[in-house]
C-alpha cells in the first residue's frame, strides 16, 4: 500500500514538472546552458581561453538538448555563438570568445522564458 502511494506521489510529481508545454527537462537544460555560458564569459573576461572553451562546449551540449526538446529560434541563434565561443577559444583568443558568449547568453536567455 506504502509502495502504490509512493509511485502516485511521485508520477504526481512529476507531472507538476510540465507546465504549458515546456518540460522540466528543457527548463533543465536551458538553464545549465546559461549558468555554463555565464562562466565562460566570466572566464574569457580574465584571460582564460582554455576554461571559456569548456564551459562554452558545455553550455552547447545543454542549449542542443534545449532546442531538442523545443525547438526555438532564441535557443538556435544562442548555438550559433556558443559555436563561435568555441572557436575563438579553441584559437587562444579569450576575447572574441566573450564577444560571441555574450551574444549567446543573451539568446538562450530570451529562449528561456
Amino acid at each position: 500500500m506504502m509502495r502504490n502511494v509512493v509511485v502516485v506521489v511521485l508520477l504526481l510529481g512529476a507531472l507538476a514538472f510540465v507546465v504549458n508545454g515546456v518540460s522540466w527537462a528543457a527548463m533543465s537544460h536551458a538553464a545549465e546552458a546559461v549558468e555554463h555560458t555565464e562562466e565562460a564569459i566570466s572566464h574569457g573576461k580574465q584571460g582564460h581561453a582554455d576554461v571559456l572553451l569548456k564551459h562554452a562546449e558545455t553550455a552547447l551540449k545543454h542549449a542542443e538538448a534545449a532546442q531538442k526538446e523545443k525547438a526555438n529560434m532564441h535557443m538556435e541563434e544562442g548555438i550559433k555563438h556558443l559555436k563561435g565561443a568555441i572557436a575563438e577559444g579553441k584559437k587562444g583568443d579569450a576575447a572574441g570568445g566573450v564577444k560571441h558568449a555574450e551574444e549567446a547568453l543573451m539568446h538562450i536567455k530570451e529562449a528561456a522564458k
